[in-house]
């Protein structure tokens, strides 16, 4: 399987896994020292190597085969130059064994560490950082692309990498603006109950940045027949199915990572920190992080610190601040292969209760007519009287964490009466409707995210009331083009324009803008020029009020309600202005700025204008699309690409055997020279999905070609 993803994209494989090993400067170059030095707080090779020889054998033998594959692919392509991994070993594997994107790591502020370790304490207990300059870059290094070293490259590789917005900060959400796409994903089971076929009912969509994961088969002699999104050089699915059951991930807004105030003392150059009273020592290690220049290799040495709750990564006052979150790689790896053999809901109980797929909701179906939600699957037991997020007084030992909640203590739902499950990022207490779990029930600490999301009340309105779905009207309800976020938006626009007098020289300019709006009943389209109209103007609405909102103590979509005449109209006004001169018309249907356009196998794609793309009528998932498309518009453009959002969607139905349709945003290859580099932009775009040849029969009937690796 791993040698065939090196077929398919090498490229993603191993940038993945320079990512996982904080190996990314050897690569890019200095501007990304401080990403590389946030992973290797956590990830340290020998302790990797350790645990790998620790390993299970089972666990080993997979380790192993994965390192052969990937370095078979590279013995067999020797075309193919490696950024920097020309050989894997098979410890690697457990650099990266939790598949979502992101994942928890990424929620350390990279900020705040750079101001630790280089003008803050961490320097100064230091003695300062040493940088030294190595042996010449290796004779390959015209594979680096010009922009290594540029700010704004890293800032689109690790956008790219870990789902986060272009210069989003996961530490702090305020760095983000306020356009980019809502990080998530869409989950739905059916039971029976509510199946026409009586059987059960799941959906797959992760939204994730394209390309992020490879869809695959994968099947063994010893049980494993799995099928769904693998992230590229992983050796298990992600999201997927066998025949009798089926898993969607979505992101968690469980608070299950946490920061703790350290007191910290300095005697004869020795650093202890407090804890009831007591000092303990403060544990250091020496990180070197390599980092490519134009003249060769250079190396930055750090000194980093460690509590018993977790490395220290910033300062508040004369306080260091320690971050806990889970560290568990060879149980997450087990627990992440273990779960695609699950034939039934004890087995996968049974896999949960390994609790280290932190990161993640579960939404879950299977043959025997089972649908389930699990909330998570790492949340320690901790004060429920403390708010854990903000950082909490590490001096004290009661408020350490304890261990996980069981499985019976967590908002979790299984088999409701209701007949569905839903998640879409959003709480937890209306993942099934009227059989949600009360959120009087459980810690505050469960949910960091206390409001439904948009996509929540769309999915709520597509599940409820049904008791007839099938494969195809299931998959029909993931694409409903319904944009509930508008419901209270364009009302209050038209109010305000009705409130105007009418020698407002401003009602005169919209008033037909205004009679096309007025009447719109909130859906998307390829040719609705309402859709376009609408998101033009709620985006310079959000801007023009933000202030005044943020006053009120409003959101921007609360206080539309508030805001006046002018401020409704003139971003209606500039909405109409910006269309006129980016496309000719304010009547500008919106597939003709909504494009899919795929035009390399670069981890960031360029978009031209000027190239060939393809209309996309769903929308940002901002506005309750349940098929969300994130965009952007490069520099120089003027229409919207996607970059992010449905990257993988798929309905399956469990029975006396598995049916499923799936697509793939794109094409499963990497390559632009591949005919499966972009064969599926068009059912991607049009909400196509092709039919899931799972069966040994249906495979050989469409197979294009059968071959061995290296054969």
């Amino acid at each position: 399987m791993i040698y065939a993803q090196a077929e398919d994209d090498f490229n993603r494989v191993e940038v993945n896994f320079l990512n996982s090993q904080g190996r990314l400067a050897e690569w890019e170059g200095e501007s990304a020292i401080w990403r590389d030095l946030r992973m290797k707080l956590f990830i340290d090779p020998e302790e990797m190597q350790a645990m790998y020889a620790a390993s299970p054998e089972w666990l080993r033998d997979l380790m192993d085969a994965w390192a052969d594959g990937l370095n078979f692919y590279l013995h067999t392509h020797p075309e193919v130059e490696p950024k920097v991994l020309d050989r894997f070993e098979p410890w690697m594997a457990l650099t990266f064994s939790e598949g979502s994107i992101g994942g928890d790591i990424e929620r350390v502020s990279l900020r705040d560490l750079e101001a630790f370790y280089t003008d803050g304490p961490g320097a100064m207990a230091m003695g300062g950082v040493r940088d030294s300059r190595l042996a010449a870059w290796p004779p390959d290094a015209g594979h680096v692309p010009e922009r290594v070293g540029e700010d704004a490259y890293v800032a689109e590789l690790t956008a790219a990498l870990s789902g986060l917005p272009v210069g989003a900060d996961a530490h702090d959400p305020l760095t983000a603006s306020d356009w980019v796409e809502p990080n998530g994903s869409n989950g739905f089971a059916i039971a029976p109950s509510n199946s026409a076929t009586g059987n059960a009912l799941l959906l797959i969509n992760p939204h994730t940045s394209f390309y992020f994961r490879s869809e695959l088969h994968m099947k063994s002699d010893e049980g494993l027949d799995a099928y769904g999104a693998v992230t590229w050089g992983q050796f298990f699915v992600y999201q997927g199915f066998n025949e009798d059951a089926g898993w969607m991930h979505t992101s968690s807004g469980v608070d299950n990572i946490d920061e703790f105030l350290e007191t910290v003392v300095e005697r004869d150059g020795q650093y202890f920190y407090v804890v009831d009273g007591e000092e303990r020592p403060m544990e250091t290690r020496q990180v070197t992080v390599p980092y490519h220049t134009p003249d060769g290799m250079a190396e930055r040495e750090f000194t980093v610190f460690r509590t018993h709750h977790g490395p220290i990564v910033r300062s508040e006052g004369d306080r260091w601040i320690s971050v806990a979150l889970m560290e568990e790689p060879m149980s997450a790896l087990m627990q992440s292969y273990g779960r695609t053999k699950a034939r039934n809901l004890a087995d996968y109980r049974e896999n949960m209760e390994m609790h280290t797929n932190s990161s993640n909701n579960t939404v879950y179906a299977d043959s025997e007519g089972n649908i389930a939600y699990w909330h998570s699957n790492f949340v320690p037991v901790r004060n429920p009287d403390l708010n854990w997020l903000e950082p909490v007084d590490g001096s004290v030992s009661a408020n350490d964490w304890g261990e996980p909640h069981s499985i019976d203590e967590t908002p979790n739902v299984f088999n409701p009466p209701v007949g569905w499950i839903q998640n879409t990022n959003n709480w937890p207490y209306s993942a099934a409707g009227p059989d949600s779990p009360d959120p009087a029930d459980f810690a505050p600490y469960f949910e960091r995210d206390q409001e439904e999301n948009a996509r929540g009340v769309h999915a709520i309105m597509v599940l409820e009331g049904v008791d007839d779905f099938t494969l195809e009207t299931l998959r029909d309800a993931a694409y409903d083009s319904y944009q509930p976020a508008f419901e209270p938006l364009i009302p209050a626009l038209v109010a305000a324009y009705d409130r105007a007098r009418d020698t407002n020289p401003l009602k005169i300019e919209v008033a037909e803008q205004i009679e096309l709006l007025r009447d719109w009943d909130y859906r998307w389209g390829v040719e609705s020029v309402e859709t376009a109209l609408a998101i033009y103007w709620a985006e310079d609405f959000f801007d023009r009020v933000e202030e005044d909102a943020d006053r009120a103590g409003l959101s921007s979509s609360d206080y539309a309600r508030r805001a006046t005449v002018a401020q409704h109209l003139e971003s209606l006004v500039a909405a109409s202005t910006r269309l006129e001169e980016d496309f000719g018309s304010w009547r500008t249907p919106w597939g003709e700025i909504n494009r899919f356009q795929r035009l390399t196998g670069d981890i960031i794609q360029p978009h031209d204008d000027d190239e060939p793309s393809i209309p996309v009528g769903f929308t940002s998932g901002r506005w309750g699309s349940l098929a969300s498309f994130g965009t952007t518009t490069p520099p120089g453009q003027v229409r919207r690409y996607g970059r992010s959002g449905n990257s993988f969607v798929a309905v399956v139905e469990f029975g006396d055997s598995v049916r499923a349709l799936a697509v793939t945003a794109g094409g499963e290859s990497g390559d632009p020279e591949s005919p499966h580099f972009d064969d599926q932009a068009q059912l991607y775009a049009d909400g196509e999905l092709r039919p899931v040849y799972y069966y040994p029969d249906d495979i050989a009937a469409n197979a294009e070609r059968v071959y061995n690796p290296g054969g």
